[in-house]
């Protein structure tokens, strides 16, 4: 069974965006590291993000908590993002931010390689985004 611990380290990243609004591809090619932090796990990705021929540096931080069987994660400024139950072969989790929705299906069957897709609907968003993580410690 996955717990927090499990994430921990580093990894590779590649993700694939989907975007049906903007009528485009992205992707990014990184890192992930999962630091320990006294309360839990510091998730950091860096990458470079090419959308529309553009490429650029991208950086994005959450924090990982256990919460009881669950993962609770949380963006860098501490809001509650979602829940993750580690332990399931594809959990799932929405977020709400007003006027989109974000919902994600996670992908452990091939652990320790796994993967996050986000769908992000609302009135300005509509795209789908993949993350394949590899571990590489």
């Amino acid at each position: 069974m996955r717990t927090l611990d499990d994430f921990e380290g580093h990894w590779t990243i590649s993700r694939h965006i989907e975007d049906a609004r903007a009528r485009q591809t992205g992707t990014l090619t990184g890192t992930c590291t999962f630091t320990r932090t006294d309360t839990g796990l510091l998730q950091t990705e860096t990458g470079t993000l090419t959308l529309a021929g553009t490429s650029f540096e991208a950086t994005r931080r959450y924090l990982w908590h256990s919460d009881g069987d669950l993962i609770a994660v949380h963006f860098d400024d501490g809001r509650f993002f979602h829940h993750v139950d580690p332990a399931a072969t594809n959990p799932t989790a929405g977020h709400d931010c007003a006027p989109d929705r974000y919902d994600v299906t996670y992908d452990f069957s091939r652990w320790p390689m796994w993967q996050s897709r986000w769908h992000v609907a609302g009135p300005r968003k509509d795209y789908v985004s993949t993350t394949t993580f590899e571990n590489s410690r």
